[in-house]
């Protein structure tokens, strides 16, 4: 599947007050953004947080929402409605209610799924059946209402983004949810093309640079990762992978099992079996705790009546925290990994990472990441770089860039945009080429290239005469090279190992690199009488069916073409 960002020039809503807005709304936080001559800024909501939780809580007959609801948790939670958005379009037997066991609980009434809230101030109100439905819009409402009051006037539209693995079923739900709350969806986009957006926006000449991207996005309930490439300004994804149960939760997981284990050795009490409260007391804790441990080396937690009436504090260090979760991030190599995999590429053949997620804040996470890739694969995360956007708002900040590019278009032109002849765009699965006079593949055309396109390269012809043209397509293969140590730096290996001798290994090291082969000959042309050191251009056109035609010609001279039309590619 392809998307293709608007053209930047003919953006006519950036003003300050176009009010159009990208939402990002995730299972556990949401995020809106608008631009404003042509940056893009993420909004606050009235408490001042621009990280929004995906949550709802009722008390006394008063709406919480954003952070004052998640607070509910320890306290009200029965009443709390979180990670509720993959339950959108869905019937009851398709949802796992697995991050509801500490919050109000999924139930169906009639074929809805909903929960059973008490919203009613009144002595004796019986709780009230309120549908997931009902719950996405009065969260879409709150939002709505956070970003009129930052614009000052009312939001005319937005673009939002889903997963890759929303239905059609669960878009077409969630866009009636968004109109019922008075939010006119100008768009639906995938959420790693969001993410991506958000840092071609931002860097010049970053629509037309053609590379393989793999966008991975750590949430807190989930992971999703895919694999996207980026041929002539439009993306399109190779593959795509999700995780239910690799996450932000899932480190948050391994601080809570190690401070209960302390807390049961010097208390013989449980916290997390204590009661729900003392349970949602140290989720809290164990979050803030991760949070601070991507920050500084050392993070201490403190909560008052944790469990059996004592108070707990305790200390522990980023080190201790990432050999507690080394398995988590074992998962995350090897879950990254598999996707490439699925693409049908090597990690040689990736260009870049997006980290995206709140939990890409962590370091461990982008080590991971950087030893799994090659060192030329430039890693855009906090954690490697300087200059990296916050991860935790690049799909806001994405679906803000569509948002303003796409206000001016006409809906009937948006909706004409997306149609599946469009989106789903025909390209080449193997890089063309021609062999050149030394014998390697000179790649003209990269595989995943989307067609109709036209793409050229000169050589230098020293010796005059004939010059004849094969085209190929290329098949990529991975050599490994063993890299012989010298003797200087064996020796060197050995004294830094004196007291490791069991990691010691006196192998060669390896070295990978991909290499494009010619497999299939395609094409074939040639010129004659070509001048001595004249330069030869070599032009490509591949039709939307597929349809091969070559054109080579001396720069300043003759030109031959046309004897080849027709041959098809694959």
């Amino acid at each position: 599947m392809s998307d293709t960002p608007a053209s930047i020039e003919s953006n006519g809503a950036e003003e300050f007050g176009s009010a159009f807005i990208g939402i990002s709304f995730g299972n556990a936080n949401s995020s809106i953004a608008f631009t404003k001559d042509g940056k893009v800024e993420v909004i606050a909501d009235q408490d001042g947080y621009r990280s929004i939780p995906s949550a709802l809580s009722y008390l006394g007959g008063d709406e919480y929402h954003g952070f004052q609801a998640k607070a509910q948790l320890i306290r009200n939670s029965k009443n709390t409605v979180v990670n509720f958005r993959d339950f959108i379009g869905k019937k009851y037997s398709e949802i796992d209610p697995t991050n509801s066991h500490v919050s109000a609980h999924p139930i169906e009434k009639d074929g809805v799924v909903g929960f059973n809230l008490a919203v009613s101030n009144q002595e004796g109100a019986e709780p009230e059946f309120v549908s997931v439905a009902e719950i996405t819009k009065r969260h879409f409402a709150r939002l709505k209402e956070a970003a009129a009051e930052f614009l000052g006037k009312p939001i005319e539209g937005a673009v939002i983004a889903v997963p890759t693995d929303f239905t059609s079923a669960q878009r077409q739900a969630l866009e009636e949810i968004a109109q019922s709350a008075g939010i006119n969806i100008l768009q639906t986009i995938h959420e790693p093309v969001a993410a991506l957006l958000a840092y071609d926006a931002a860097t010049a000449g970053a629509f037309t640079t053609d590379r393989i991207v793999v966008v991975a996005d750590f949430g807190s309930t989930r992971s999703d990762v895919a694999v996207v490439a980026v041929r002539g300004g439009l993306y399109t994804v190779l593959a795509t992978a999700h995780n239910y149960e690799l996450g932000g939760d899932a480190l948050d997981k391994t601080l809570v099992d190690h401070f209960a284990k302390e807390f049961e050795k010097k208390y013989n009490a449980d916290p997390r079996t204590e009661s729900e409260r003392s349970l949602a007391k140290l989720l809290a804790e164990a979050e803030v705790t991760k949070k601070t441990l991507s920050n500084t080396n050392t993070a201490t937690i403190s909560i008052d009546s944790l469990a059996a009436g004592y108070d707990f504090h305790s200390t522990i260090n980023r080190l201790r925290f990432e050999l507690l979760a080394r398995k988590v991030f074992d998962n995350v190599s090897t879950f990254v990994e598999d996707v490439v995999k699925k693409a049908g590429l090597d990690v040689l053949d990736v260009d870049e990472v997006v980290l995206v997620g709140g939990s890409s804040h962590t370091p461990k996470i982008a080590a991971r990441i950087e030893s799994l890739f090659a060192e030329t694969t430039v890693i855009r995360s906090p954690a490697s770089s300087a200059n990296a956007l916050n991860p935790a708002e690049l799909i806001a900040r994405g679906t803000a860039t569509q948002a303003s590019l796409i206000s001016g278009f006409e809906k009937k032109d948006i909706e004409e945009s997306i149609q599946p002849v469009i989106t789903n765009a025909p390209h080449i699965s193997k890089p063309i080429g021609i062999v050149n006079a030394e014998g390697k593949f000179v790649t003209i055309l990269e595989n995943y290239t989307t067609v109709p396109i036209r793409a050229s390269k000169v050589f230098q012809v020293a010796t005059g005469g004939d010059f004849a043209v094969d085209v190929f397509e290329g098949e990529e293969h991975i050599v490994t090279r063993k890299i012989e140590k010298t003797k200087a730096e064996r020796s060197e290996q050995e004294d830094e190992d004196d007291d490791e001798e069991d990691d010691f290994s006196d192998e060669d090291e390896e070295e990978r690199e991909k290499v494009v082969k010619p497999v299939t000959k395609i094409a074939e042309a040639a010129i004659t009488s070509v001048n001595d050191g004249a330069k030869v251009e070599v032009i490509l056109n591949i039709s939307a069916d597929l349809k091969l035609g070559v054109v080579v010609r001396e720069i300043g001279g003759q030109t031959v073409r046309g004897s080849i039309e027709g041959n098809t590619v694959a």
